[in-house]
């Protein structure tokens, strides 16, 4: 990205009650002193006009220096009335003064590169932005507020600590070592494996929180699942019919479940059929059941289940209403049982989201098992007596997948992708 200073609309654009406008740079203060009489020391009501004089808003301007600003540049932001036609003239006002306007995320790499958040932080904001359920704003906090950053310092640190005690042998190669330094080597070492291990049990859990839990519903034609589907849903998402096979497809419907951003799956009913479209449909069903997170089975009283039940999956009776069942039924049609099964639901999705921890991507679940494995070769060596200087080499790649994870290191082929996905304001 090319330096300078940059402006951009910082809030949504539309009409609003109020429209922020930021300017980041070195010379943030003097762009925005060509359009006001003098840019506040800290805040202050300012005439925001154009070069040639022309009144165009009142505004508060908040200004901010380069070591308490977002972006660790100087910052001034103008709190404009909400007026798309004000925004689009300040922001050409801008331009004329020497600003440019800033690219897709750009407050945000320019905050990486100074220091002032990390890459995981990074990824924590996109996320927050980004949240529309409980769990998901609480996940993306955490991140946000440097939850992985701080234990990757740690680990950081137990790595090097690992290192230079290593290194400290190569000194006494050829004579007697004064104090044997490999038990507290070995300490720090599996101290580390083991936080990793469980940061790295916990990605897949919290890549379900950011992406959505997946329910699929599964049963033979006709036995509810469309109905159960739209009064989970409160409206008509899916066709229904007292003639089976009505659903063909997949239907998704997205939810929040106390919190949870879940997807639930209508699926075709499982049966056998020489029919060709229906045959397509049935493939779809099973397929998506197996990769879905969870099965909601519903059945038919003394029904076979179409697949092999797995941990968490539910098998309920379906028409509660036109008889008595023992264990758990439900009617999509009277919402009878609807409340328990939802409940029985939530809990199960609550407990795998409970194992999520703060490491939350793919690609830092693949640095932490780098570091994994690189500890265990350490480890082995150490039992077999290698020379120092190889173990500290090895430790060394080990600390270099933990600088990963923070963006230290070998990320810069990601940062562009990372940073397109946020807003020009951000």
């Amino acid at each position: 990205m090319a330096a300078g200073t940059i402006f951009a609309l910082a809030t949504a654009a539309g009409r609003a009650g109020v429209a922020i406008v930021r300017i980041s740079g070195v010379d943030a203060f003097g762009v925005a002193g060509r359009v006001m009489s003098s840019v506040p020391a800290d805040r202050g009501l300012r005439q925001i006009h154009d070069l040639n004089g022309a009144l165009l808003d009142q505004a508060l301007v908040l200004s901010f220096a380069g070591d308490a600003s977002f972006t660790g540049e100087p910052v001034v932001e103008l709190h404009l009335h909400g007026s798309p036609a004000i925004v689009r003239a300040v922001l050409s006002a801008l331009d004329q003064a020497g600003g440019r306007p800033a690219e897709a995320g750009e407050f945000t790499r320019r905050a990486l590169e100074n220091g002032r958040l990390d890459l995981a932080q990074v990824e924590g904001l996109a996320d927050l932005i980004d949240a529309e359920t409980e769990a998901q704003r609480r996940q993306a906090m955490r991140v946000f507020a440097g939850g992985l950053g701080d234990l990757a310092e740690g680990w950081r640190a137990s790595l090097i600590r690992a290192a230079a005690l290593v290194e400290a042998t190569i000194d006494f190669v050829d004579e007697d070592v004064p104090v044997d330094v490999m038990p507290e080597v070995r300490q720090l070492l599996k101290a580390v494996q083991v936080e990793m291990t469980t940061q790295v049990a916990g990605v897949a859990a919290a890549e379900r929180i950011r992406d959505g839990f997946e329910v699929a519903i599964v049963g033979a034609p006709n036995v509810g699942k469309s109905t159960l589907l739209n009064r989970l849903a409160g409206r008509d998402a899916a066709i229904t019919s007292h003639v089976a096979g009505t659903t063909r497809d997949v239907i998704e419907v997205q939810m929040d479940m106390s919190g949870l951003a879940v997807t639930l799956l209508d699926t075709a009913g499982i049966h056998q059929t020489t029919d060709f479209v229906e045959k397509i449909g049935v493939e779809r069903a099973l397929d998506r059941a197996k990769q879905a997170d969870l099965r909601l089975f519903l059945i038919a009283e003394d029904e076979a289940l179409p697949l092999p039940l797995q941990k968490g999956d539910l098998v309920v009776q379906s028409k509660a209403d036109l008889g008595n069942y023992d264990g758990l039924a439900v009617s999509g049609l009277t919402g009878d049982g609807l409340d328990e099964v939802v409940a029985q639901l939530t809990d199960e999705l609550q407990q795998r989201a409970g194992s999520a921890g703060v490491a939350i991507r793919q690609r830092h679940r693949l640095a932490m098992q780098g570091a994994i494995d690189q500890i265990s070769t350490v480890l082995d060596a150490i039992e077999l007596g290698q020379l120092p200087d190889l173990l500290a080499d090895d430790i060394r790649h080990a600390i270099r997948a933990v600088d990963m994870i923070v963006g230290r290191v070998d990320v810069e082929d990601l940062l562009d992708e990372i940073f397109s996905s946020f807003c020009i304001g951000k």
